[in-house]
């Protein structure tokens, strides 16, 4: 993963989050780089899969290959109500999974990363490898 602007998503608990947390501050104490994609981490699988659903894939996939302007083209562009785009792109982007640019009235949804891998196993054991078939 190294050279590529990388969401990881996982599921992990506190401890383990904490831990890895102290250990990264104290790699930077040490003057050295902490080389670690950026990671998203929820409590348990239901949490996973209430937020990255189909509808959230579909409006992560606009977002980056059409790059709307605003959250109403985003809506445009998948074809749903803006009220309920508002709320999940909102919800993606409290995560760090999107981040918003302000465009005078418009916040533009933008996906700053190259890639976005889901591994519910990262955090089991003190496995960090992405998960594949």
């Amino acid at each position: 993963m190294t050279g590529t602007n990388v969401l990881l998503v996982t599921i992990g608990d506190a401890a383990s989050l904490y831990e890895e947390g102290r250990e990264a501050i104290r790699t930077l104490q040490g003057g050295n780089p902490v080389d670690q994609p950026a990671i998203v981490t929820f409590a348990n699988e239901q949490q996973l899969s209430d937020v990255l659903n189909e509808r959230t894939f579909t409006l992560l996939r606009v977002i980056r290959a059409d790059e709307p302007d605003s959250i109403r083209e985003t809506a445009r562009l998948v074809g749903r109500d803006v009220k309920n785009v508002h709320e999940e792109v909102t919800t993606l982007e409290a995560l760090g999974i999107i981040r918003f640019d302000e465009d005078g009235q418009s916040k533009r949804p933008v996906f700053p990363y190259d890639d976005l891998i889901i591994s519910p196993f990262a955090h089991d054991d003190g496995d960090t490898a992405p998960a594949t078939p």
